[in-house]
């Protein structure tokens, strides 16, 4: 019978066989369905107590967030005794059609939000655990509880450059570009985009350099293409793992040659950086690099600052001035 006014819904009946491997599915399970830091860390807390009780599972996943994981069409040729739904709404087409997939298996829902209880997607459910929407008292959501593990990720923050027309045949970061990203979706990190356009009307950027320096100085490694990507990390005691974007190098390359900061350079358009370089010097910024970052900001005063007073006074030479 279900209990609707104790915010849980409980079809089970005593007559059911022992209890076989789970399946663990979510909307991180759906093809057109979207994968949060939310719903896939509610499915590692309930992975968590699952193997804590001795139960086997598996996780079912899209195909276009993990293209080799167990996907939902191979879990129904399996064998499962119980489908577990984790975190989200209980509502729409795709939370329907679980129920026709899976109609041996005994369905519960948990840490999901109940929006209407009259959806065949809620009523399909023989048990639900809600987080809110019943009316009972909401509980805590399933994500917080995931395990941690491993040691703490480092912070990077992704500095890159705009299409920089005046370098003319020699600018190359569309590849430059393209070979960085594939090349950091492989890193274990937690990665940030930062921008150092500012801008005093859009709360996506800051509205003066002071903000800036705090995004960076939060971070503890800068991947960049942009010449203030480099300087300002290095401003902030951050390593930056720096790239020009221009064939045979620029404006990058120069400023790493006068900081003494490598900067690595592409010879082509066709071949983009190095992926095992772009290894070697994601190790030394994490490493050595921090250090070296360090010294760089005890001295960041550049000697250009006094050379224009010198002028303006009278006291200096123009380069290639009249």
């Amino acid at each position: 019978m279900r209990e609707r006014e104790a915010g849980v819904v409980d079809g089970h009946d005593r007559g059911r066989p022992p209890l076989g491997r789970v399946l663990v599915a979510g909307w991180f399970s759906f093809l057109h369905g979207e994968a949060t830091a939310g719903d896939v860390g509610a499915a590692e807390a309930v992975g968590a107590a699952l193997r804590s009780a001795g139960i086997g599972h598996d996780v079912a996943w899209s195909p276009v967030f993990r293209p080799g994981g167990l996907s939902l069409n191979e879990a129904e040729r399996r064998d499962y005794s119980a489908l577990v739904f984790v975190c989200g709404p209980v509502s729409g087409e795709q939370v329907r059609d679980l129920h026709r997939r899976f109609p041996r298996c005994r369905r519960v829902a948990v840490g999901v939000s109940v929006v209407d209880p009259g959806d065949p997607a809620f009523l399909g459910f023989d048990t639900v655990l809600p987080r809110d929407g019943t009316g009972a008292r909401p509980e805590r959501d399933l994500a917080p509880g995931a395990p941690r593990r491993g040691r703490e990720l480092p912070v990077v923050g992704v500095i890159l450059a705009p299409g920089q027309p005046e370098y003319g045949a020699r600018a190359a970061h569309d590849r430059v570009h393209h070979t960085l990203g594939a090349w950091l979706v492989s890193k274990d990190c937690a990665r940030v985009s930062l921008d150092t356009r500012l801008d005093r009307a859009d709360w996506r950027h800051c509205a003066d350099p002071r903000q800036f320096d705090g995004l960076v100085r939060r971070t503890d490694l800068v991947v960049t293409t942009r010449l203030h990507g480099l300087a300002l990390a290095l401003r902030n005691g951050v390593p930056a793992l720096a790239v020009d974007p221009v064939v045979h190098g620029a404006k990058v390359a120069a400023q790493g040659w006068a900081w003494d900061w490598p900067v690595l350079t592409v010879a082509d358009h066709v071949r983009g950086p190095d992926p095992a370089s772009l290894d070697r010097w994601w190790e030394w910024c994490l490493e050595e690099g921090r250090v070296e970052a360090g010294l760089r900001a005890a001295d960041t005063v550049s000697p250009l600052g006094g050379r224009l007073v010198e002028v303006l006074r009278g006291e200096g030479t123009v380069l290639g001035g009249s």
